[in-house]
């Protein structure tokens, strides 16, 4: 939010991949933003013609969730070329949350847009310490900009919270000291859980979209139910006892009411009885 209101005048306009992270669209809208919803493809890809199009005078921002909550999409370096030439040319900022950058899998290797020579200075990178280290009830991030850009966000920053606790903060700093070992280890512990969830809910009537990164699977629900994405979460709570996350919470457009969004990031025991009572489902 901070960084939405350093950079954000009345009227701007911010582009906004679809899928994306629900914050994302009221963010802009608080700050004065009007966003601007680009679709995917259906296997989450950037459709170029549409993001090209996208973009105009008034376009300020751009924001990127790489690995993505909640698809779990990596942007490859082709993409984020892609993107760091329009916004080079239209001069727009880029907004990269990467707060799942160590949870890829695959062999996959997570690429920063700030990397790019042309995006060293207008972008704003976003990570914290809940997904890497499992704090999540801790709520400690980062802003990483140029200075004129991080000036700004320091000031709106300083009235939207008061600060994170120091004890927290340092043993955040510990954690920054883990080997890099650690953060392979947890990459192939969520890669195990990932396959698992995958099998599960493909063996449950799901049509999955396999994760490149992050801890969520989106799938597309069975056909068949007569409900729109709300009711069959409800159904799936009420009568399987298995929770998931409407998929309209993730989109601006129709797509989303008929998909749904689980996570991984669950104990295997956990997994396990959802599992089960997805096998006794009675479809």
């Amino acid at each position: 939010m901070a960084a939405m209101l350093a950079i954000i005048n009345e009227g701007d306009e911010v582009i906004i991949f679809e899928p994306f992270y629900e914050s994302y669209g009221p963010d802009s809208a608080v700050s004065g933003a009007i966003p601007q919803f680009v679709p995917l493809n259906d296997d989450f890809s950037i459709n170029e013609e549409a993001l090209v199009s996208a973009f105009n005078k008034k376009t300020r921002a751009l924001i990127i969730n790489t690995p993505s909550n909640p698809c779990g999409k990596v942007f490859t370096k082709d993409e984020l070329k892609l993107i760091a030439d329009l916004c080079a040319e239209h001069d727009v900022i880029a907004v990269s949350d990467e707060i799942y950058e160590y949870i890829v899998f695959d062999d996959r290797k997570h690429i920063s847009i700030a990397s790019f020579d042309e995006m060293r200075d207008r972008t704003i990178t976003l990570s914290g310490f809940s997904k890497t280290f499992s704090v999540t009830g801790w709520r400690i991030g980062f802003a990483i900009a140029e200075k004129t850009l991080s000036s700004a966000i320091r000031k709106a920053h300083d009235f939207l919270t008061v600060g994170a606790p120091t004890p927290l903060q340092r043993a955040c700093l510990a954690g920054l000291s883990f080997p890099d070992s650690y953060y392979k280890e947890i990459a192939g512990m969520y890669e195990k859980r990932r396959n698992f969830l995958y099998n599960t809910l493909t063996n449950a009537g799901f049509r999955c979209h396999m994760p490149q990164g992050a801890y969520y699977i989106l799938v597309d629900m069975p056909e068949g139910t007569g409900m729109d994405d709300m009711a069959f979460a409800r159904y799936l709570i009420d009568k399987v006892g298995v929770a998931a996350v409407p998929g309209s919470s993730f989109y601006h457009s129709e797509p989303g009411k008929h998909k749904l969004r689980f996570t991984f990031s669950k104990k295997d025991e956990t997994l396990q009885e959802a599992a089960r009572r997805l096998e006794k489902w009675d479809k």
